[in-house]
């Protein structure tokens, strides 16, 4: 069912409850009010009844029956008649002669011993039983008129409430879909522009209008994800195009090798010259290829991750004998000092595998751009984080390269002199992001550089989730 006819549907719906409980509570306040009038009314006329016949010196039946012929009431086809204290009827007037009220004896019964006053319905008509007392006597008085005027007027207004719910449902609905119409405008034209949005026009953005409402900010936040998937796009055209290069270069050297040698018969020295060429190059190609297939897992969603409850200070034990094994020269030197008492600061949430490549890929570049060869890894612990230092005594990072060196293949000036590939400091980069964490770079020509990674902690996230 399309949104507008939904929004339509529920507005028609609300409008519907609401008239429906004020229609209902007019009439039914004004059909109560009507009873009350009517009872008020008719216990009135038989407590007047009942002084009449209790002065019965001065007011004899005859004449109060004259008296109440002429009385003018807007109550038709009335009816009174009194009781003595032995249920014998002493008094009847009504308005059509031979007419009266049939009273059950159960009902004068209770009129007589329980209350003093009784309410029933007698065919179309109305009656109140009343019991009247003074020092003179004691009569139980029944008196019984049709509402005519009344009950139209209630039908009256019944009509009116039931026309104007009528037009009120109707006006509801056109309503209800002009605005649904207007309201989901905006949405219509923000998709439209979406839609016309594509990956050769990924710099056109969405107009967010002036006024700051909610569809400025879906405006806002679609402009957002466009520029994410601008920014997502351009990495991915220089990552391909610098893969690219990076391996087309052994390709290339192993082509021309091959090609030359095969011109004419070369000796076994020769071939076997050409050939551990060949064997580097094809190395340096599996070594780049392994690379990428790192980077590419690395650039994955934490939802893909095997994620466990792991412990940093392990994680960290493992990198000086893993960087020993590249070359053993390299020194990585473990400071613990601030380490917590509390064993559970040092756990976190995260995939161990990809941790240990982030920390030992700067440690590798550590040692492997610092004359003594030698990192300095600390290890601390905040509230909520935990912070790990990487530091070195190598050549620094010039500060207006700082802000490149996590972009794919791109390496420093210096740094091109060694061998490698470019992506360890990208492919660290990613993981502490993957594990909701941040890398900050402090670096002094000449003087070194220090990485400071931090990551939330285990208990942050339990802290969270209660």
């Amino acid at each position: 069912m399309p949104v507008r006819i939904r929004i339509t549907l529920l507005f028609v719906l609300f409008v519907f409850i609401i008239m429906s409980i004020v229609c209902g509570s007019v009439y039914y306040i004004s059909a109560n009010e009507r009873l009350k009038t009517m009872k008020t009314r008719l216990t009135n006329r038989a407590i007047t009844m009942g002084r009449l016949l209790a002065r019965s010196e001065i007011f004899d039946p005859y004449l109060i029956r004259q008296f109440d012929s002429l009385t003018a009431v807007s109550l038709r086809e009335k009816i009174i008649q009194v009781y003595d204290s032995n249920e014998q009827e002493i008094y009847r007037y009504s308005d059509v002669a031979g007419d009266r009220i049939d009273v059950d004896e159960e009902d004068l019964h209770n009129l007589k011993d329980e209350g003093d006053e009784i309410y029933f319905i007698s065919g179309n008509r109305e009656a109140i039983g009343y019991k009247y007392e003074d020092n003179n006597s004691k009569v139980f008085i029944i008196s019984a008129a049709s509402d005519n005027d009344g009950r139209m007027n209630l039908a009256r207004l019944k009509t009116i409430l039931v026309s104007s719910f009528t037009v009120g449902i109707i006006s509801a609905l056109i309503i209800g879909f002009l605005f649904s119409q207007r309201l989901l405008r905006p949405v219509k034209k923000i998709a439209d522009e979406v839609s016309e949005i594509t990956v050769q026009n990924l710099t056109r953005r969405v107009s967010t209008g002036n006024i700051k409402d909610e569809w400025h900010y879906l405006a806002d936040t679609f402009n957002q994800l466009l520029d994410k998937l601008q920014e997502g796009f351009e990495l991915q055209r220089r990552f391909i195009s610098n893969a690219s290069h990076e391996l087309s270069t052994p390709l290339t050297s192993i082509s021309s090798q091959l090609e030359v040698i095969l011109e004419k018969e070369r000796t076994t020295n020769e071939y076997q010259k050409v050939i551990r060429s060949v064997y580097h190059d094809v190395r340096h190609m599996g070594k780049l290829t392994q690379t990428l297939l790192e980077f590419a897992r690395a650039s994955g969603n934490k939802g893909g991750l095997d994620i466990d409850l792991i412990r940093i200070d392990e994680v960290l034990m493992h990198v000086p004998s893993d960087l020993s094994k590249i070359n053993s020269e390299f020194v990585v030197i473990l400071n613990f000092d601030n380490m917590p008492e509390d064993e559970e600061k040092l756990l976190v949430f995260g995939n161990e595998a990809l941790l240990f490549t982030a920390i030992k890929n700067i440690a590798l570049n550590a040692c492997k751009y610092s004359d003594n060869h030698e990192a300095i890894i600390s290890l601390s612990t905040g509230q909520n984080n935990i912070e790990i230092e990487i530091e070195d005594t190598g050549f620094g990072i010039p500060p207006e390269e700082i802000e490149y060196i996590f972009q794919p293949f791109y390496r420093a000036n210096k740094a091109t002199e060694g061998r490698g590939f470019g992506l360890g400091l990208s492919m660290a980069d990613r993981i502490i992001k993957l594990h909701k964490g941040s890398i900050k770079v402090r670096s002094i020509v000449n003087k070194g550089t220090t990485f400071t990674l931090t990551i939330p902690s285990a208990s942050n996230f339990e802290l969270g989730r209660k």
